[in-house]
């Protein structure tokens, strides 16, 4: 069984709090948080305070993505913010700090993640993967929301499932980009076990029917 983690990149910033509740209200379990700072990707969205907001208005699993350069500097902000997990590139740092920053979260009672860009081999992130909770493979080059499913990243999706299997069998595996009632089957297919869907969720007329799809 799958969890469906919507992106709120894709709801409404001016109702913000209605569709959180929406989102309980149709069977979401989860809620992906995307972190952009202008560097590390060309975007800029929310930062730590969001995060804080949303912490005492919703009891859903915030799932932090922290796409940024050197986390390290920003991963006990984030935590002390209310993240439930909190992931950081392999390319955001050095092995070093990579390392350190995902221990320092695990310190501070929050899961652990790694994140994976598509031109990024599924061996750059071997090393941490005994460390994590979640690892997340992009499907979309990370930057901005609606882009199209890179179907070519089921290999790789695979691979790390099947390595993960090996040395983290309880670590989720995560999708994040082009997912809809379509592409989310050939990412379970594949070894994933949490989606993250954006404008496919938040513009379907049926969510919970939307939900109950995804997450069968």
């Amino acid at each position: 069984m799958a969890i469906l983690s919507p992106s709120i990149l894709s709801c409404d910033y001016m109702n913000m709090q209605r569709d959180f509740e929406n989102c309980k209200n149709v069977g979401c379990k989860w809620l992906h948080v995307d972190i952009m700072d202008g560097h590390f990707v060309p975007n800029i969205t929310f930062g730590y305070s969001l995060v804080q907001a949303m912490r005492p208005i919703t009891d859903l699993v915030l799932d932090v993505h922290l796409m940024i350069d050197t986390p390290i500097k920003y991963a006990e902000a984030f935590c002390k913010a209310g993240a439930d997990y909190l992931t950081i590139h392999v390319e955001s740092d050095t092995p070093e700090n990579i390392h350190r920053t995902l221990d320092l979260i695990r310190s501070l009672g929050v899961k652990p993640g790694i994140v994976v860009k598509p031109k990024t081999p599924a061996e750059a992130i071997a090393p941490y993967l005994e460390k994590c909770d979640l690892v997340l493979v992009m499907t979309v080059e990370p930057g901005f929301g609606g882009q199209k499913f890179m179907a070519d990243m089921m290999p790789k999706l695979k691979q790390l499932r099947q390595m993960l299997d090996e040395v983290n069998p309880t670590c989720h595996l995560e999708v994040d980009g082009g997912v809809d009632m379509v592409t989310a089957e050939i990412c379970k297919e594949n070894g994933a076990d949490v989606l993250v869907a954006g404008s496919a969720f938040f513009r379907s007329q049926d969510k919970a029917a939307f939900v109950k799809a995804l997450e069968a």
